[in-house]
């Protein structure tokens, strides 16, 4: 059975996907998830997420997916996830090679997700994040089907694809432009280290590659009003596609928008889902097309908006 993965960006988003058929919930650690700290959860709201998932059967996933020091792994990092394990959480999603390894060492119990940070794009990569003790791989979003079926096949490991989400221009994780842009760093009182401007490190991204940008050859402009690619995007024409090569898990981004947008897309992919499962040769993609137009334009309206944010914000 595919399970479908939703974002919950703050306790309400988290009542509401799983009130709207989500089997599972993630949550970021507050400065340990690539997102600013107001859709991130402190240890007090993550136990309260915890509680309320558990009572209803489903599953609570916690993203550590920014890159630690060597003082927060030992210091921090194995004290967190002790004290989740307390809580009845046995789900990371973690990016960071040493915390991995480091994470499945002293906690083997615990089921982890190599993030989409990992740029997991073929079956060795998918065999190596197997071999560090992850469960399940976030292949990168713009793998085809038969790359899919090829990891499938060689590794057996289970696989999570995106199917909200926003790509890069190029692989998440690897891009340092906002950091160039506004970059400051502070410690908190738990001794973490904070470097807003850099996503990678625990802070958030401020997407300046989506302004005007010139490109200039031998100091003369060659084209100017240039934008990357940074495409927000919806796959649903091939999830039942996705569903037969056997994907385990398709994942719902968006913690940073509104909780009614979040919940409206976890109850159209839950009936696609279900409605495919229950009639497979009956089933016709096109009644939840028009939906998804609408939901989309919403999306596009509330990105548009939080965009302009981040780039007035850093001066652009």
């Amino acid at each position: 059975m595919v399970e479908l993965l939703a974002s919950g960006g703050s306790f309400n988003m988290v009542k509401a996907v799983i009130e709207n058929g989500a089997d599972a919930v993630y949550v970021g650690a507050k400065g340990w998830s690539r997102r600013r700290s107001e859709y991130e959860m402190d240890d007090e709201e993550i136990k309260r997420c915890a509680d309320f998932v558990r009572r209803k059967n489903k599953i609570l996933r916690i993203a550590i997916n920014t890159l630690p020091a060597s003082m927060e792994i030992e210091n921090l990092l194995l004290k967190k996830v002790e004290n989740y394990i307390g809580w009845g959480i046995n789900d990371l999603i973690l990016t960071d090679v040493g915390a991995i390894s480091t994470v499945k060492k002293n906690f083997p119990e615990v089921s982890i997700h190599a993030s989409i940070g990992c740029n997991i794009i073929n079956a060795e990569d998918a065999a190596f994040y197997k071999e560090l003790g992850a469960e399940q791989v976030v292949v990168d979003c713009r793998l085809s089907i038969d790359e899919l079926k090829a990891i499938k096949e060689k590794v057996n490991v289970g696989l999570e694809v995106l199917v909200h989400a926003t790509t890069c221009f190029t692989y998440l994780g690897k891009c340092i432009m906002s950091s160039y842009t506004k970059f400051t760093h502070k410690i908190d009182e738990q001794g973490k280290d904070h470097f807003l401007g850099s996503p990678n490190r625990g802070g958030l991204c401020y997407r300046i590659c989506l302004t005007d940008w010139n490109l200039v050859s031998a100091d003369r402009i060659v084209k100017d009003s240039v934008i990357m690619e940074n495409r927000a995007y919806f796959i649903m024409e091939d999830i039942p596609t996705l569903i037969d090569v056997g994907v385990n898990t398709l994942k719902i981004q968006g913690r940073e928008y509104s909780v009614s947008l979040v919940g409206n897309m976890a109850a159209l992919y839950r009936k696609l889902i279900d409605n495919y499962l229950a009639d497979k040769k009956g089933f016709s993609i096109h009644p939840y097309l028009d939906e998804l137009k609408e939901i989309q334009d919403f999306r596009d309206r509330e990105r548009k908006v939080k965009t302009s944010g981040l780039i007035k914000e850093c001066s652009i």
